[in-house]
């Protein structure tokens, strides 16, 4: 709202407040746009966070899933995977992490291609050749694109992985910008060169700074997230900024406090004139959340928001995981009720272990996993383990 009418925003927001604009924000408020589909959630998040880690489905996949339902999962990797007449839309780099992203950003990241090149700066920082980098952008430029198996592929070892030459040498020319990969192939990446893969207009515009990328990308966040702090806004592209309060005047985000949280904020100023209106309205989504979404993937925000600890107990040993290896959050009502840690077996879906919050997530834990299950072509829900036990029961009898 731009009228002469529109009611002020307000410079302190309450804690509920910043978590309605951060759900908002975040695709979790109203009914899904479906007709912008998983191309429209990637471009109002800015990028969708990749991780090997399969168990409901991969990240990738449980994103658009959280923000528009049972969304076809062919549908999902044709929306990252993209060959389009002049060039793919996406391209996929190092943003928060392993990330896809809409492939305008490309010169966005140009600050941090050149900072792989500067061996000065630590630049990729595994050893590699010259020799091998120019077998890798020789058979990429005569045999077209080619996965890592094309160049020697990486041997997994006892230790970790065994990376040949050229895998070491593909890696970091996809992270200094020489190569780009915009396409996987039964999760294997599948590297091209930037002048044949991304569109002209992308790879001829004009390349910012390294401050103008970071402003730009700043303001980005701050959109994104509705509502931050510098930190939260400088997580979400993993920017490295020793102070970034002088930025922050030309990010157009405005300066905000909000009640119990010891940081100042700032806050995206069409996000604040929705509140000031009365909004955000709509329904609120019922849904499992990635570990890896990007409503709460930085782990102080989340306990600054919605008041849960969470942490990923993949690499923490079985006998000491608290709620489970890929224990996933439910959100309901705008709040995180609980969490499962699911695994599929056959047509079966198994909630190994349930934390639920009160007995009023039951009801909404049976719901997300019905939905799960159905999306993922399972038949049936098992439930093992609840906290606290006395709610296994009702949780068993509200799934039939």
């Amino acid at each position: 709202m731009t009228s002469a009418t529109a009611p002020a925003p307000r410079a302190e927001l309450s804690a509920a407040e910043a978590r309605r604009l951060a759900l908002h924000a975040q695709g979790m408020i109203g009914a899904p746009d479906r007709r912008s589909g998983v191309e429209g959630v990637l471009r109002d998040l800015g990028e969708v966070q990749l991780d090997t880690i399969s168990v409901l489905a991969r990240s990738h996949e449980l994103v658009p899933y959280a923000r528009l339902g049972a969304v076809g999962r062919e549908a999902v990797e044709k929306a990252y995977w993209n060959h389009e007449p002049h060039g793919a839309s996406t391209f996929e780099y190092w943003a928060h992490a392993a990330c896809i992203l809409p492939v305008e950003q490309w010169p966005t990241f140009a600050y941090r291609r050149a900072h792989f090149r500067d061996r000065a700066s630590g630049g990729w920082g595994m050893p590699t050749t010259r020799e091998a980098e120019a077998l890798v952008l020789g058979k990429l430029r005569d045999e077209g694109p080619c996965m890592t198996s094309d160049f020697g592929g990486a041997r997994k070892s006892a230790e970790w992985w065994d990376w040949s030459d050229t895998k070491v040498a593909v890696e970091k020319l996809l992270a200094t910008g020489d190569v780009v990969c915009v396409e996987r192939r039964g999760w294997r990446r599948v590297y091209d060169l930037p002048e044949r893969a991304l569109p002209k207009n992308v790879l001829d515009a004009a390349e910012p700074t390294r401050e103008e990328s970071h402003i730009s990308l700043l303001a980005l966040a701050g959109r994104r997230l509705g509502v931050g702090t510098i930190g939260d806004l400088a997580d979400y592209y993993r920017l490295k900024i020793p102070d970034a309060k002088p930025l922050m005047d030309q990010t157009g985000l405005v300066p905000v406090t909000v009640r119990g949280w010891t940081q100042p904020a700032w806050a995206d100023p069409a996000a604040l004139e929705l509140l000031a209106a009365g909004g955000p309205r709509g329904r609120h989504r019922t849904t499992l959340l990635s570990p890896f979404d990007s409503l709460i993937w930085e782990r102080d925000r989340m306990e600054r928001i919605f008041g849960m600890v969470h942490r990923i107990e993949a690499y923490t040993p079985a006998a000491k995981r608290v709620h489970g290896y890929f224990a996933m959050p439910l959100l309901a009502g705008g709040k995180l009720l609980g969490r499962v840690d699911p695994k599929r077996e056959g047509k079966t879906l198994v909630a190994r272990k349930v934390s639920l919050a009160t007995a009023a997530a039951v009801q909404p834990m049976a719901e997300a996993l019905r939905e799960a299950a159905t999306w993922v072509g399972c038949e049936s829900v098992a439930v093992e383990q609840v906290t606290p036990v006395e709610l296994a029961e009702p949780l068993r009898a509200s799934l039939g």
